[in-house]
């Protein structure tokens, strides 16, 4: 009954906030990172607290069906959210102003005791459940808001992962879990009729720190009936999306040397927009892969007999998710090979084969011996060919003519070169081109420099 006031609420008055709103000119702007053409209303989190609100409330009863007081306890802390990004989508809030209302909220969760407390079998001193639950609350607040760039996207990740969340609790009986998630799951129901493409109205700050936060929230409440790390894993897989679209960003920006929580182009939905899809298609691509990963919490949340039953439905849902990763071909990424594909310990090899022909070069006492020792490293390398254009002459030809794929030319003085030709199935572990560059006019140069020098004569 609750969940059907939430949604009946959340259907009626998103299109009355969309048009009050559109009157007063409260509407998101057309920009470079954003793919609406026109401007759109941004308070659609109005209809989905106040739904939500009302279904809480009429739980909340002496002879309600949640237990604990649950709802009493995270109401401050949603109200505080909600005011938060209200706030924000009115005035554009500084990023460390947010910051501070989040906090403010997720520390008025936890001093009415919804926190981390244990971890599986692993009991936290006070300082660390505080540390974790704010950061816990913190993550999913932001992931869910930083998702928020297409339409119908940061409401229908929210919706399936409280339907699944909810859907999971009813396996294990945890009523506190089932009569908050359902009616968070049927109020984004009810805005996602007005917010699918093309979307009439969005849900700001308002209503997407709202979600994230609520999202938080029922994790933490999951945890205290957990007992096994396993156990715990049910909220983040339900989130899988937003949660792994914040991981993914930091640790591609961190890799291009970039702002960690700067704004870009970079997410998710814009990878699959680049990828050719259309709006609809992006998000209904991520869609199914909510679904799949609220499959993954429920089946995670069933207790069957079976040994080895959750590691091999986390192991599964590992396996989607890094297929999933390799599909939006992240060009920072490549960097990944380094550590999954053996090219670390080829970059190393290749490292240390140019120190050492450094070495040998600069021992060289003659152009002769000096080209000697470039040609051995040339052949050990695959290199096509090797030529020296100036008056020495020389060529070394290491394969039949025409399986030249590419041409590197080092400038030795003004009227020497050595040209570097390399055929297309050159390792990725081969010798770096540029430093190879700097250590042959560097040793060329030392061998030029003992040339000039005049011989001491004995008397």
């Amino acid at each position: 009954m609750a969940a059907v006031k939430a949604l009946g609420i959340s259907l009626v008055l998103t299109p009355i906030v969309r048009d009050v709103f559109r009157a007063y000119n409260v509407v998101d702007r057309p920009g470079r990172r954003k793919v609406h053409a026109y401007p759109i209303p941004r308070v659609g989190g109005i209809p989905i607290a106040v739904g939500f609100l009302v279904a809480m409330l009429s739980l909340a009863t002496p002879t309600g069906a949640v237990p604990r007081d649950w709802i009493w306890a995270l109401l401050p802390g949603a109200v505080a959210i909600f005011a938060t990004g209200l706030i924000d989508d009115f005035f554009n809030l500084k990023p460390v102003v947010k910051l501070a209302g989040q906090i403010g909220a997720a520390l008025l969760i936890y001093a009415n005791g919804i926190r981390v407390v244990n971890l599986g079998s692993l009991h936290l001193p006070e300082w660390a459940s505080l540390a974790l639950t704010v950061f816990w609350l913190l993550l999913a607040t932001n992931a869910l808001n930083l998702i928020d760039g297409l339409d119908g996207l940061c409401a229908g990740m929210g919706f399936f992962a409280a339907l699944s969340l909810g859907l999971a609790a009813t396996l294990q009986h945890n009523s506190p879990i089932i009569y908050i998630a359902f009616p968070l799951a049927a109020a984004q129901l009810g805005f996602l009729v007005y917010n699918l493409n093309s979307a009439t109205v969005f849900l700001g700050d308002s209503g997407a720190l709202t979600i994230g936060f609520l999202l938080g929230v029922l994790g933490l409440i999951w945890t205290e009936e957990s007992s096994t790390l396993a156990g715990i894993a049910p909220p983040l897989l339900a989130m899988a999306i937003p949660l792994f679209d914040v991981l993914i960003s930091v640790v591609r920006r961190y890799l291009k040397n970039h702002a960690l929580f700067g704004a870009d182009r970079g997410h998710t939905h814009h990878r699959l927009l680049d990828r050719g899809l259309t709006v609809r298609q992006a998000t209904g691509t991520l869609y199914l892969v909510a679904m799949a990963g609220g499959l993954f919490a429920i089946l995670l949340a069933w207790k069957p007999l079976a040994t080895g039953y959750h590691a091999g439905v986390l192991a599964a849902f590992c396996v989607v998710c890094i297929a999933g990763i390799r599909e939006l071909r992240y060009p920072e990424f490549e960097a990944t090979k380094t550590l999954l594909l053996g090219e670390f310990r080829k970059a190393v090899a290749a490292k240390a084969r140019l120190g050492q022909l450094r070495e040998t070069l600069g021992r060289a006492t003659s152009d002769r011996e000096w080209w000697d020792a470039l040609v051995r490293a040339g052949r050990e390398e695959g290199f096509v060919s090797l030529v020296w254009d100036g008056p020495a002459g020389r060529q070394q030809t290491n394969a039949p003519p025409g399986d030249e794929a590419w041409r590197f030319e080092i400038s030795l003085t003004a009227g020497e070169t050595i040209e570097v030709y390399g055929g297309v199935a050159q390792s990725a572990g081969s010798l770096n081109l540029p430093e190879l560059s700097s250590i042959l006019r560097e040793t060329f140069a030392q061998i030029r420099s003992r040339a000039d020098q005049p011989v001491a004569r004995q008397v």
